[in-house]
């Protein structure tokens, strides 16, 4: 892998912007393309800031392994023994594990803003009553952003510090991050990349704070992967590699440990999250039995996901000699599409199927009433994504900006699909 990779796949996805890194035989490799803005354009470096979204949840996990360390947190101790005045719909308890490895049963998320005050997070837990719970405790996962910022709640009432300051003690500072931040006026004094959606500016940079937890951290491509090194030494923090959840039909890995993705490629076991914040998308790979790790951050909507996969993929091959591909679908089979034709829902999008007669067709919406809702702006709807169905209800996008994300249709004990899981969220079926 090269600059000329990079160049030449950021100019085909359309990248503004975009900075990878890759650790391996003991030695750093840094690869730089682009501009941070296309409206006020600076040169992306080694230490340009991007939103790294939901990779974020690595550091929230990793600092609550980090209390569970010192004895302060328990894994498989209630969530309400540090968050008592949690509430929920059904009065449910789960752990703590069970939240970091999603299968606490909450949904999604909330879309409603709590400010950017040091009560954001407490805020925000209150509104979690109002949260729509997709499943029983422990019964599957099902992806939560509210989830994770319900854990840095958590560190918030442990430390009694705010969950950037906590943040800050145990990550950062000790691990010399000196270029990862959650405060907009640390990031506003540095280079740092904005989001674009289909060659516009992305607005607003970020959403709001008590978002942080699960996906509100700014990094330069030279910090993220000194964090990826990090997981590769010996640091304690092994339960984090250990499978508690199986994954079924998902890019995001065969398995969920804790707070890290782990799947097999190629024959290697790797752990690795992505990220995604408005027009800024993260990718992170750690194959720890070969000491290697890959970061790909790029500027562009809504193909910085595909950019992000190639060139961790070109890493993959380049360095180590392993090669990850997609499944192959099978043929169109007009009763088998039949069965999976209708719309889908959930608290914040709608799915619909459709078969064109020669193939499907999956399109996603952000609910109309959350658009109208919305106190800023939101990402605009991508277009519809051709699909193929795979074996065991699975499927594969097979087109479009998240060519290669799989799901799967689940089933009630009569046969008929009742739902759908895409990126490991949950969509019941409404007809």
């Amino acid at each position: 892998m090269n600059n000329d990779f990079i160049a030449e796949t950021a100019a085909r996805f359309t990248i503004p912007g975009a900075a990878a890194g890759v650790f391996h035989d003991g030695e750093e490799h840094f690869f730089l393309h682009g501009v941070t803005s296309v409206e006020n354009p600076l040169p992306v470096n080694e230490d340009t800031l991007f939103l790294l979204g939901s990779v974020t949840k690595t550091y929230t996990a990793t600092a609550i392994m980090r209390l569970v360390g010192q004895g302060r947190v328990e894994l498989d101790a209630p969530v309400r023994r540090y968050v008592p005045e949690l509430e929920l719909a059904d009065g449910r308890e789960f752990t703590v594990r069970q939240l970091l490895n999603h299968t606490s049963g909450l949904d999604w998320g909330t879309l409603v803003d709590t400010g950017e005050g040091d009560d954001a997070l407490a805020e925000h837990v209150e509104e979690l009553k109002t949260l729509k719970l997709i499943a029983e405790v422990g019964e599957r996962p099902s992806y939560s952003q509210s989830g994770y910022n319900l854990a840095g709640r958590i560190i918030e009432k442990v430390t009694g510090l705010t969950y950037e300051q906590a943040i800050t003690n145990l990550l950062l500072e000790p691990l010399g991050l000196g270029n990862t931040h959650f405060d907009r006026d640390a990031v506003m004094t540095r280079r740092f990349a904005v989001g674009h959606e289909k060659g516009e500016i992305a607005r607003p940079w970020r959403h709001w704070r008590a978002n942080n937890p699960g996906g509100g951290i700014a990094a330069s491509v030279e910090d993220l992967l000194r964090w990826a090194r990090f997981h590769l030494g010996d640091n304690g923090l092994e339960e984090m590699r250990r499978p508690t959840a199986t994954l079924r039909g998902s890019n995001l890995g065969d398995a969920i440990g804790v707070g890290w993705f782990l799947r097999e490629i190629g024959g290697v076991q790797a752990i690795g999250h992505g990220g995604s914040s408005n027009g800024q998308f993260a990718e992170l790979l750690i194959v720890p039995e070969r000491n290697f790790a890959v970061v790909s951050i790029a500027n562009q909507g809504p193909d910085g996901i595909p950019f992000n996969q190639a060139v961790v993929r070109k890493a993959l091959q380049s360095y180590l000699g392993v090669v990850d591909r997609d499944p192959e679908p099978l043929p169109y089979d007009e009763s088998k599409a039949r069965e999976v034709v209708g719309e889908y829902d959930n608290d914040a999008m709608v799915m619909t199927i459709e078969d064109t007669g020669a193939g499907l067709v999956l399109e996603v919406l952000i609910r109309p009433e959350i658009r109208e809702n919305a106190e800023m702006e939101l990402p605009a709807d991508h277009a519809p994504f051709p699909m193929g169905l795979l074996p065991r209800d699975e499927y594969l996008i097979t087109e479009g900006a998240f060519t290669g994300q799989r799901g799967f249709f689940t089933r009630d004990d009569s046969g008929r699909i009742i739902g759908v899981d895409l990126a490991g969220r949950v969509f019941g079926r409404v007809r």
